[in-house]
Order: C-alpha cells, then structure tokens, then sequence
C-alpha cells in the first residue's frame, strides 16, 4: 500500500512546476507489482491528473491583465482539447496554467487532461 501512496504522490509531483519521471515511477512499480497494472495506472492517472488541477488553479489566481487579443483568440480556438497534452514535459504545465488563467471550464479541463495523462500511462504500462 506505501508503494501505492508512493506512486501517487510522483505523480502528482510531476505533474506541477517539480520536474519529475512519474513513468519511471510507474515504470519500476508495474516491474515490482505487474499485477497490479490497472490499479496502478489509475492511481498514477489520478495522482498526476490532480497535479494538473492544482496548476490549473494556480492560474486562475494568477490576475489577468490586458493581454494580445490576438494571442489569446489563437489560444482560444484549441480550447480545452489542447490539455489532452499536458502530460508533455515543459509545455504541459503552461498548458494547465493558462488553461487556469483564461478560465477554461474546469470540468471539460479535467477530462481532457486525465484522458491525456491516461493514454500515456496506458502506453507506459503496456511497455512495461
């Protein structure tokens, strides 16, 4: 179970502004526990999804000021669909923040964002 809770909190770490592996983490867990794949995977989806959530509401804090309206309609035209990325290193965190800051429904940024995070850690567990 602590190796569960383990999994859990590198997912979540990972998934803010602390750069971290969380698919080796879940990488060397299904080596130790390959029977527990589904389970493992969920929690690193959940872990690592709320992380993403904390940043997303880290940007709605943020105050918006005046921005270039011609950037923000670019930004605008991917929407929520674009966090289906933020599992990408770098990138994926700006993607939660901003998608925070310009307000992005949270519930359409929590499902993209767990669907992208779940697909990799799919991949991730079916290459281990």
């Amino acid at each position: 179970m602590a190796e569960l809770a383990g999994l859990f909190l590198a997912s979540f770490t990972a998934a803010t502004l602390l750069p971290f592996p969380s698919e080796a983490a879940l990488f060397a867990y299904l080596k130790a526990f390959p029977e527990h794949a589904v389970l493992a995977v969920a929690v690193a989806t959940v872990g690592n999804t709320a992380g993403g959530m904390t940043t997303y509401l880290i940007g709605r804090f943020v105050p918006q000021k005046k921005v270039d309206e011609k950037a923000l309609k670019r930004i605008s035209v991917w929407g929520s669909p674009i966090l289906l990325f933020a599992w990408l290193p770098l990138i994926g965190d700006a993607f939660c923040a901003a998608a925070g800051w310009l307000r992005i429904n949270w519930i359409a940024a929590l499902g993209f964002m767990a669907a992208g995070r779940l697909a990799r850690y799919v991949v991730v567990a079916f290459l281990a």
